[in-house]
């Protein structure tokens, strides 16, 4: 990731079906390059019900799952000496971009237990847009949740497509990564949300942990669209 924090920014273009602006960029460090995805602030959309800055939570939602052990969120850092101005740079994933969270589930039931590990994830993280197309299968056969900026809300407003698991008892290996915020949310994390996200991330942990299960949507709206 540090290629990421220092390397030189080069645009190559937008990505398409995007509502904020979002990039495609190659990061140049000597001999070494790499590919991420860079979401500039200023090409946010301003939103009712989200402050400004939701690069910031793009980065949040990595060290969230990065400090509690979840690995599901690519690596993302900040950059404010971007070409666009402070926003977020992640890295690419290499994905198979035929496959989703829908074939995914489908078809390779190998990997539903990577896929219960980002349902959990967008529990505490309250992500309000988990698309089917949110979830990205790698060539080494890993599962990334991209695409994390609707998150952190202190209203709970959960919105996903990942309910085939609903009503499940929680695995306890992921009840284990949760034990951790219920006694603190770590700084990194903390530092990039609003006080009243900060209590309410914790006090999602403790819910999940005073009742471990899958939550169950009865109003059969909790959905993002589009679905994919």
């Amino acid at each position: 990731m540090a290629i990421l924090a220092s390397g030189e920014v080069e645009v190559l273009g937008r990505m398409p079906w995007s509502s904020n602006a979002t990039f495609l960029v190659t990061v140049h460090e000597g001999d070494d390059e790499a590919r991420a995805i860079y979401k500039p602030g200023r090409g946010e959309r301003p939103l009712w019900d989200f402050p400004n800055g939701l690069y910031r939570r793009e980065v949040a939602a990595f060290r969230l799952s990065a400090a509690l052990g979840f690995a599901v969120v690519p690596p993302t850092i900040l950059r404010a000496d971007a070409p666009l101005g402070v926003g977020s740079l992640q890295w690419f994933v290499e994905a198979d971009f035929q496959q989703h969270y829908f074939t995914l589930h489908e078809e390779r039931p190998e990997l539903h237990d990577q896929l219960r590990a980002i349902a959990v994830f967008d529990l505490l993280a309250n992500n309000t847009d988990r698309k089917s197309g949110h979830c990205l299968l790698d060539h080494q056969g890993k599962v990334w949740a991209i695409d994390n900026g609707l998150c952190f809300a202190e209203d709970f407003k959960l919105r996903t497509v990942i309910w085939e698991f609903a009503g499940e008892a929680i695995p306890p290996p992921l009840v284990d990564l949760v034990c951790p915020l219920a006694e603190a949310v770590p700084g990194e994390v903390a530092e990039l949300l609003e006080r009243d996200e900060i209590a309410a991330l914790q006090a999602r942990a403790r819910a999940m942990l005073a009742d471990p299960v899958f939550p169950i949507d009865r109003t059969g709206r909790r959905y993002p669209w589009p679905l994919v």
